[in-house]
């Protein structure tokens, strides 16, 4: 059960990222700058919650695997998980807070490029998350 736990917490991330990577981001830039950040920030917020508890709990539930001896994927598979969680806190933090700044001119250029970088900034936990998501399929596989 705590297989199907880990697998399924960690492939609802990864496709709330991949579609926000491929589909909503993108469709967002597509607006104007101004909508754009307007859409941007509610959006951020709300996936927060969800996108952090999902890490969470595929984490634990890796690294409980990988404990009660099922195989280093498990942890590997955790680790790359639970990775997101500081990257996002040391690398994509910088560039939310700047755009949640109050003072921001949501129509600069400045917003644009910001809003720029934090689609590819998004799409290294994308990618992660993808390769955390293989790595716990493979391990649950019968041996």
């Amino acid at each position: 059960m705590l297989e199907v736990v880990g697998i399924l917490a960690c492939t609802l991330f990864t496709g709330a990222s991949v579609y926000i990577s491929l589909v909503e981001h993108p469709a967002r830039m597509s607006l104007s700058t101004e909508a754009a950040a307007m859409q941007w920030a509610p959006s951020y917020k709300r996936a927060t919650v969800m996108q952090v508890t999902l890490a969470v709990v595929a984490t634990v539930a890796g690294i409980v695997r990988w404990w009660q001896g099922a195989g280093d994927m498990w942890l590997y598979g955790a680790l790359l998980i639970f990775s997101v969680i500081p990257f996002t806190a040391i690398v994509v933090l910088p560039t939310n807070k700047k755009l949640l700044a109050p003072s921001r001119d949501l129509g600069s250029a400045e917003t644009r490029t910001l809003l720029e970088a934090w689609g590819r900034l998004h799409a290294v936990r994308s990618a992660v998350s993808v390769a955390a998501s293989v790595l716990f399929m493979w391990a649950s596989r019968p041996s």
